[in-house]
């Protein structure tokens, strides 16, 4: 663990985290500024900067996660699309965003863009969080039970 990382601090509980899914290998949450009710995450909890630096077999757990959280998401909040990013300029620890999308420009987080400078900049910490209870309730409308990990 990095001791910087606030994912590392999520996943041994240093900080809150409003659960959606855990696993041995990798923990799905409600970010603090989710862009949609319903967005989350999916990281790996061994510490990795770079995703394409995970385990195979983690990584494949990574999106077998994200795909039924996904699921779950077009149950309850019905967007028109699931998107599904690997971004990871905010925090050195790999993370998947799974979120809602309810038009073309979802995929860019619009809510947290605007012109600077004549450049597009994204500043969630602009926006203030929900309270946790919200954060809470939302990774409760989404939880999934244990995904089994089919051999092909």
């Amino acid at each position: 663990m990095i001791a910087t990382c606030p994912f590392c601090d999520i996943i041994h509980r240093n900080a809150p985290v409003s659960v959606v899914y855990e696993d041995d290998t990798v923990l799905a949450f409600i970010p603090l500024h989710p862009v949609y009710p319903g967005a989350c995450m999916v990281i790996p909890k061994q510490h990795i900067d770079h995703f394409t630096d995970i385990p195979d077999a983690i990584a494949t757990q990574i999106m077998i996660v994200a795909q039924h959280i996904g699921r779950r998401i077009m149950e309850v909040y019905q967007p028109f699309k699931v998107g599904m990013a690997v971004h990871g300029f905010n925090v050195a620890h790999a993370h998947l965003h799974v979120f809602p999308q309810y038009d073309p420009l979802d995929i860019m987080f619009k809510h947290y863009a605007h012109v600077k400078d004549g450049k597009v900049s994204f500043e969630p910490k602009d926006l203030p969080p929900p309270d946790r209870a919200v954060l809470d309730e939302m990774a409760r409308s989404i939880q999934i039970s244990a995904p089994i990990l089919r051999q092909i």
